[in-house]
């Protein structure tokens, strides 16, 4: 019998991940030494190489990238069955793993966060803030309980839960206040600011221009919605970001901000995990209370 454990598989996984051991011990919270140890036992039980290494990096062999795999089957699986003790409790509590895009998380994490720990008082809520690909694969690698991102995702192993509709406003200088919104196809002709790749923001705003991506001319790119607005202020063009961001983004910029005519471009948000998750029952009750603190700030601002 194989005697490999689930610490064991967690390093290995990680180092397939991270592709670096210094990265992958610091994601692990342990010693580079130490995950090195495990992961050269781990090799030596199974009696195979589950990684080449070299002075610059480390990849997997071919029997690895199958392993990690089947690693990532049996963390899931151990995962859902800690979860799965969870949902036959009363009240949720323990770790939660939420996964929130960057043009949500500042502006509606502190009224939900606020809210889930004074509903759930035993929950150690986890935050992951990043672009919607890497909030998918998460989930679906398990390392992920939830992620608030905009829909559809269309994924066949993961749930979908809609929060609510968000308008996009478009962000101009302050000097254009008074001048008449332009329409998608005016917008083509102008200099166009928006996040970079990775971002389903971009896509939306790009879909609603009809622009292709491959036009660099009209297009510049930027990391955040806060550079964004401030390239806005400096004259640098004009720019599209959701309506919860106005109140936080526009405050220290001259800007003038304005809707569009109808149909206003929109995106719709939402709650994913994935459907063997035990923990879908307390998770569509954590959607309601996503839903109901969008809803609170909406109407404060």
């Amino acid at each position: 019998m194989i005697n490999i454990t689930l610490k064991q598989l967690r390093y290995f996984e990680a180092l397939a991940r991270h592709g670096h051991f210094g990265r992958a011990a610091e994601d692990c919270a342990i010693s580079q030494p130490a995950l090195s140890m495990q992961i050269k036992e781990l090799e030596e039980v199974l009696g195979a190489p589950l990684f080449e290494r070299t002075a610059r990096q480390v990849s997997l062999t071919g029997f690895g990238e199958e392993a990690v795999e089947r690693a990532r089957a049996i963390l899931r699986s151990a995962d859902e069955l800690g979860d799965l003790a969870r949902a036959s409790k009363e009240t949720l509590e323990g770790r939660l793993r939420i996964g929130v895009i960057p043009t949500v998380a500042p502006y509606l994490l502190p009224q939900v966060v606020s809210r889930l720990t004074a509903r759930y008082p035993g929950l150690d809520i986890h935050v992951r803030e990043t672009v919607t690909p890497k909030l998918v694969q998460e989930l679906n690698d398990g390392r992920l309980d939830t992620a608030i991102l905009a829909l559809p995702v269309s994924e066949p192993g993961l749930a979908e839960t809609p929060l609510f509709e968000e308008n996009f406003v478009l962000v101009r200088p302050g000097s254009e206040a008074n001048l008449p919104v332009p329409c998608a196809d005016s917008l083509k002709e102008m200099r166009l600011l928006l996040l970079e790749e990775g971002h389903c923001f971009r896509d939306q705003a790009l879909s609603f221009c009809d622009i292709q991506t491959g036009r660099p001319r009209e297009v510049l790119d930027a990391s955040s919605l806060s550079t964004l607005v401030q390239m806005v202020n400096a004259g640098m063009g004009v720019t599209f970001i959701p309506e919860m961001a106005v109140p936080v983004e526009t405050r220290s910029a001259d800007v003038a901000v304005s809707r569009f005519e109808p149909p206003e471009p929109a995106r719709t948000l939402g709650m994913v995990w994935r459907k063997s998750s035990p923990l879908a029952g307390q998770l569509t009750e954590i959607a309601d209370l996503v839903r109901d603190a969008a809803q609170s700030k909406s109407t404060a601002n």
